[in-house]
């Protein structure tokens, strides 16, 4: 039976926006309005069959948004998982772009089976539209426009393939960005990746606080948001290394060169002679940035960069034998 409003029948859905504050955490929410490649769930958002699309109905009522996004693997994270002929998992960690409103936000990290990751940014009321529609992209690496070619080459065998198959998108929240952000002028390398600001493998263990593990060989500098850690022009990040405990090393035919490579990277802690090297530095969308700021002081390298505004940094470190990286601090300023 028709309305006498319009086309429109009683029988038509009625969509009910997303209001701010809100988190949304099921797949079945009305506001959830355009789905690419993402089965829904019913505890979580959804999961991606590979790069997709998700949109969103939300009522900003001419506020600008945060937009945060909880991001994770499991066992099912594979390609073909959809279809049940399912492909093993690359090697490396998975390298994945989101993107909102058609421009890149930040980018992730995902290393290993189970790894989780916070997205979080700012749109403003201009880049909201009329009808409310906030489209978020998740991408690998090698696809959509606007990342350098410099980069993608420089990534080749050390990401895996096909890095959003089977990534779990567990929540969306929506919320006014607060007024005033109070941030110290340092933080410790796990909350860096707490705060969004660094990924380098997916989140630690939040109950502890200190330095973090970059068993990837990289990390990434995600454009930080407004009036948060990061944001005041410059940052500096204080690298080190900790041996892998003896225990560690396979026990195989090179054990034994595995074991004296480790005494090697001890007896150069030692000596404070065991600072990690800066690689590169890109950023993702214009390339190579030359050759990176770092200082070196004993055992630790400190990298300075510019706080990224419009594109994450990849910075990629040198291999430590017997050894892994460590991001001890990001100092801001």
């Amino acid at each position: 039976m028709s309305s006498s409003t319009g086309p429109a029948t009683d029988l038509d859905q009625v969509i009910v926006p997303a209001v701010p504050p809100v988190h949304l955490l099921t797949g079945d929410v009305p506001a959830l309005q355009v789905t690419d490649r993402l089965h829904r769930g019913s505890q979580i958002i959804g999961r991606f069959e590979t790069s997709g699309m998700v949109g969103f109905k939300v009522s900003a009522q001419g506020r600008p948004l945060r937009v945060t996004l909880g991001l994770s693997t499991d066992d099912r994270s594979v390609s073909g998982w959809h279809t049940g002929r399912t492909e093993p998992a690359g090697p490396g960690p998975r390298f994945v772009q989101i993107r909102s409103q058609g421009r890149l936000r930040q980018c992730v990290l995902l290393r290993g089976r189970k790894s989780h990751a916070r997205v979080s940014f700012d749109l403003t009321p201009e880049e909201i539209p009329d009808d409310g529609l906030v489209c978020i992209e998740a991408l690998d690496v090698t696809e959509g426009d606007g990342v350098s070619e410099d980069v993608r080459e420089a990534l080749k065998g050390r990401v895996a393939p096909d890095g959003v198959a089977g990534v779990r998108l567990n929540k969306v929240v929506f919320e006014e960005p607060p007024a005033v952000d109070y941030d110290p002028d340092t933080l410790d390398g796990i909350r860096c990746e707490f705060y969004t600001l660094i990924s380098a493998g997916g989140l630690a263990n939040l109950n502890r606080q200190g330095t973090r593990q970059i068993r990837a060989g990289m990390f990434l500098v995600n454009p930080a948001l407004k009036d948060r850690f990061g944001s005041s022009g410059r940052i500096t990040f204080r690298l080190g290394t900790k041996a892998e405990p003896a225990s560690l090393i396979p026990a195989t035919w090179r054990r034994v060169n595995s074991e004296l490579r480790w005494l090697r990277h001890a007896a150069k802690k030692m000596v404070h002679a065991a600072a990690p090297s800066v690689e590169r530095v890109f950023s993702l969308r214009d390339g190579d940035l030359g050759t990176p700021e770092v200082s070196v002081r004993g055992n630790v390298t400190e990298l300075t960069v510019p706080s990224p505004t419009n594109s994450p940094l990849l910075v990629m470190l040198a291999p430590v034998p017997g050894a892994v990286p460590t991001l001890e601090c990001g100092i801001q300023g």
